[in-house]
C-alpha cells in the first residue's frame, strides 16, 4: 500500500514552523548573538541549507520569529480590549497591556532587547504602520464621540506609539524590570488620561 505524500505547500510550512520554533527557543534563552544556526537546525532535524532556502540567513529567521511573536502579542491585546466595557477603557487597556508585556521573558529579550540591535528602529518595522493605523482609528472614533480632546488622530497615534515603545524598552533593559514597569505604567496612564475631555471617559 502506497503512503500518500504530503503536498509540497504543507511540507514547506512544516519546515518553516520547525525552524521558527527551534530558533525562537534559542533566541529566548541565549539571545540572538549567542544562538548557533547549527544548534537550532540540528534540533529541528534540518540542515543549514533548509534555513538558507526558507529564510536567507539567521537575520531572516530572526525576523520571522519576531513576526510570529508580534502576531501573538496583537491577539493577546485584542482579547484584552474586547473585555472592556467602553471603547476608551479598551483603548487604555490595550496600550497599557503592550507596555506591561515588556515583563514577558520572550518579548523582553527577543523583541525589545535584541530586536532593535539586530533589525534597527522598531518604528521602521513592517508592523509599525499597522499599529499606528489601529491607534489612529480608535482615536478618531473617541474624538467623534467627544471622549477625547480635539486633536489630530494620526499625530497623537504616533506620539502614543512612540511613548509606549520607549516605555517598554526602558522596562526591558532595566536592572529591575518589575519596579520600572510600575513607574512606567503609572506615568503612561497619566499621559493617556490627559487626552480626556474634562478628565472623564464616558464611552
Amino acid at each position: 500500500m502506497r503512503t500518500a505524500h504530503k503536498p509540497r505547500s504543507e511540507m514547506i510550512a512544516e519546515t518553516r514552523a520547525k525552524l521558527i520554533a527551534s530558533a525562537r527557543r534559542a533566541f529566548a534563552t541565549v539571545g540572538y548573538a549567542n544562538a548557533s544556526m547549527d544548534d537550532f537546525t540540528a534540533e529541528a532535524g534540518l540542515t543549514r541549507g533548509a534555513l538558507y532556502h526558507h529564510f536567507g540567513d539567521k537575520k531572516g529567521l530572526f525576523e520571522a520569529v519576531i513576526a510570529q511573536i508580534d502576531c501573538e502579542m496583537a491577539a493577546r491585546l485584542n482579547a484584552v480590549s474586547a473585555k472592556a466595557k467602553t471603547r476608551w477603557q479598551g483603548f487604555m487597556d490595550e496600550n497599557i497591556g503592550y507596555v506591561e508585556m515588556a515583563l514577558d521573558p520572550e518579548v523582553q529579550r527577543i523583541v525589545l532587547c535584541d530586536g532593535p540591535a539586530v533589525l534597527g528602529d522598531p518604528a521602521q518595522w513592517p508592523n509599525a504602520n499597522a499599529c499606528i493605523l489601529s491607534i489612529t482609528k480608535n482615536l478618531a472614533v473617541l474624538k467623534e464621540k467627544g471622549v477625547i480632546r480635539d486633536i489630530d488622530p494620526e499625530a497623537m497615534a504616533r506620539l502614543i506609539s512612540g511613548a509606549s515603545l520607549y516605555a517598554a524598552q526602558w522596562i526591558a533593559n532595566s536592572d529591575d524590570p518589575a519596579a520600572t514597569s510600575l513607574k512606567a505604567v503609572k506615568a503612561f496612564r497619566a499621559l493617556m488620561e490627559g487626552l480626556l475631555v474634562d478628565g472623564k471617559a464616558a464611552a
